[in-house]
């Protein structure tokens, strides 16, 4: 399987270097010279694309000369380029692709004090309809097959959430569960994902364990030797479970780092 992987960062290099490491050939796309020399450095086919002022531009026919596409840009680079994603849609009509996975984010769905899965007519967060409507653009087109991936928080790598919160903030709902998945977790699931039957679904990916947004924030800090925050121990009512059950029903996926307080206790990784 070839692969190309729109948005080499901190999700895009480490799933190329995966893919390179089981033998597939994967074309990432940067919008640096420096950092297309790093890509390539690594065994993956540098492409300098960009989005931006509602436009695309770079080599997209070559880019898209694969099996499968990753689009991993982050919401903040998309959302005020609506139209690039419709031309990059139209333009995957046209390639060799035929699968699409879009990583999306569980921020659009609202919280709803409780459980939330894909399946059930979630309430969405209103101010994340600008990205309901990007994974709608690539899920509703007929000519390939997509995937959208919600992930819930982001941890591992270089987002250690021992930094998330500075020394002496006064944070709210410290009761509240949290929902988090670790770098690694990420990879494999689409790496198996990519190699799977199961398309045209919307997943959710987070971790089974949702400890007390208190209770992990503040060992985090403490594992790097930071003053925690001020973590009010109380719950106003505005949080939401992220559940799993879906990808783990189709594909069988085991976590990784499914304890999120024994690893973040674990001080494996530095910030």
């Amino acid at each position: 399987m070839n692969c190309s992987i729109l948005g080499c960062g901190w999700l895009g290099i480490p799933l190329a270097k995966r893919l390179v490491q089981e033998k597939k050939s994967v074309k990432g796309s940067t919008t640096s010279e420096k950092k297309a020399a790093v890509l390539k450095s690594l065994g993956i086919r540098p492409f300098l694309l960009r989005i931006e002022n509602n436009q695309l531009s770079g080599n997209l026919d070559a880019f898209l000369k694969s099996d499968a596409l990753v689009i991993c840009v982050p919401y903040r680079h998309q959302k005020n380029n609506f139209n690039a994603y419709q031309n990059l849609a139209k333009a995957i009509e046209k390639s060799s692709i035929r699968k699409v996975v879009f990583i999306s984010s569980t921020s659009v769905y609202a919280d709803c004090n409780g459980p939330v899965s894909e399946s059930e007519n979630p309430r969405m967060n209103p101010e994340k309809q600008g990205l309901i409507d990007l994974e709608n653009l690539f899920l509703q087109n007929p000519h390939f097959r997509t995937n959208i991936l919600r992930f819930a928080g982001l941890i591992g790598g270089t987002r250690h959430p021992g930094t998330f919160f500075q020394e002496g903030r006064t944070v709210e709902n410290g009761s509240a569960p949290v929902n988090l998945i670790h770098l690694e977790d990420c990879v494999r699931i689409l790496c198996q994902m990519l190699e799977g039957k199961h398309w045209n679904h919307v997943f959710n990916a987070a971790t089974d364990s949702h400890p007390k947004r208190k209770d992990f924030y503040t060992a985090a800090a403490k594992k790097l030797g930071k003053k925690p925050a001020l973590f009010l121990d109380n719950i106003d009512g505005s949080y939401k479970i992220i559940s799993n059950e879906k990808l783990k029903t189709h594909y069988g996926y085991s976590f990784v780092h499914n304890d999120l307080m024994a690893w973040v206790r674990s001080g494996t990784e530095k910030a």
